[in-house]
């Protein structure tokens, strides 16, 4: 299935003369897009991986032929000197090759000592599958929350049934076969930590940081607590951070924090932890409310890696309790809140209170229930499926 940024980054290659890092979580198709880019738009290419020592040499002696539109480095980033690597590269073959770097971990973190690779390249963020990705929905062209295309048919609620169901990752997704998917998630969580993690990181203690992970699938969508971890693995404070670091920098889970606004008295610390994979969710509110801000999330990043602007997800609370879900700002203003139930059409009094609080312009209620779509105190209250349709 084609990605829906694949024609964007193919504009950037041809335009720009800068890199392309492609991140993502593992299995999430960052190769097969690399590999597609290479057999329609820039052919004949070069793939390699460093998880392959014949190409480890090749990368090592830079021995890479001159006549390629396109070299790919696949988890270079797992050798350790690979930024000064890949910069000697670019500079040397920048006129002749476009090149794309693909990693399972946060590639924009390596730009710590050494020569930095910035101003070198773009980064762009590969998420799972979308319902709008997946109903191949034209990508928008600007943010403009004010002109939303919501498609309401059978098809997209279908199509939200089986994300909700077998998760937004390629294979998973495609197979749509229950018994598959246990075993597709189980191999994959092994590898994340006994591969990916072990290659780059210090930890030591894998199969406790793996035993955290039922734990952490627990308190998906709640406000969450180093201590209340810690207190159940008797790991101290800096070692448990650091973990859950590693684990948001392998993209396998990641945080939304708390806006904060005098205006509201809001809290500054505690985040919401949500997993990339939210199929692992097994409470069905949780899950719901994970894949509500997976789309979310994926919407920020695209008009963040694509189009520069300064967006940010963040959820709302304050220090009387009152919680909405989540909060699109841009340039630090608050501008679209999403309050997610599973069925409840009554609006959420947090909401209409923030609502008016920050001068909120979209508010929106998002339900698992179908065929809802009415505005009251404007408030949108809308099924999921719909709501959907007009993200990424």
């Amino acid at each position: 299935m084609e990605r829906s940024i694949r024609e964007l980054i193919t504009q950037d290659l041809k335009k720009e003369n800068k890199m392309l890092f492609i991140g993502g979580p593992r299995q999430v198709g960052k190769t097969t897009l690399a590999k597609q880019l290479g057999e329609i738009s820039f052919s004949p290419f070069l793939y390699t991986s460093w998880d392959v020592f014949a190409d480890q040499k090749k990368i090592l002696k830079q021995k890479l032929p001159p006549d390629k539109k396109l070299i790919i480095f696949d988890e270079i980033h797992k050798f350790q000197n690979w930024k000064n690597l890949i910069k000697g590269i670019y500079d040397t073959h920048k006129d002749n090759n476009k090149i794309i770097v693909t990693g399972s971990s946060r590639l924009d973190l390596y730009q710590k000592g050494g020569d930095s690779l910035l101003g070198r390249y773009f980064y762009i963020r590969l998420h799972p599958f979308t319902l709008a990705e997946i109903l191949k929905i034209s990508l928008p062209k600007k943010f403009d929350p004010a002109n939303f295309n919501f498609i309401d048919s059978k098809k997209s609620q279908k199509v939200f049934e089986q994300l909700f169901q077998f998760g937004g990752f390629p294979e998973s997704f495609l197979r749509k076969e229950e018994r598959f998917s246990l075993r597709w998630r189980n191999e994959r969580r092994k590898r994340i930590v006994r591969e990916d993690i072990r290659d780059i990181s210090n930890i030591r203690n894998l199969s406790v940081l793996e035993s955290i992970l039922p734990f952490l699938q627990e308190r998906v969508a709640s406000v969450f607590s180093i201590n209340s971890l810690r207190e159940d693995f008797l790991l101290n404070h800096g070692t448990l951070s650091s973990w859950v670091d590693t684990l948001e920098n392998f993209y396998y889970l990641f945080r939304i924090r708390p806006f904060l606004s005098s205006a509201i008295k809001s809290i500054k610390k505690e985040a919401k932890v949500f997993l990339w994979d939210y199929s692992e969710v097994e409470n069905k509110a949780s899950r719901f409310e994970n894949l509500i801000a997976s789309h979310l999330l994926k919407y920020v990043n695209y008009f963040e890696d694509f189009y520069g602007l300064n967006m940010k997800l963040f959820y709302l609370r304050d220090k009387n309790q009152r919680e909405v879900d989540f909060l699109i700002t841009k340039d630090n203003k608050p501008l679209i809140a999403v309050e997610v139930k599973l069925s409840q059409e009554k609006i959420s009094s947090p909401l209409k209170y923030f609502k008016k609080k920050l001068d909120i312009p979209y508010a929106f209620q998002v339900l698992k229930k179908e065929e809802v779509d009415f505005v009251k105190n404007g408030i949108r209250v809308m099924s999921a499926n719909k709501f959907l349709s007009a993200l990424t």
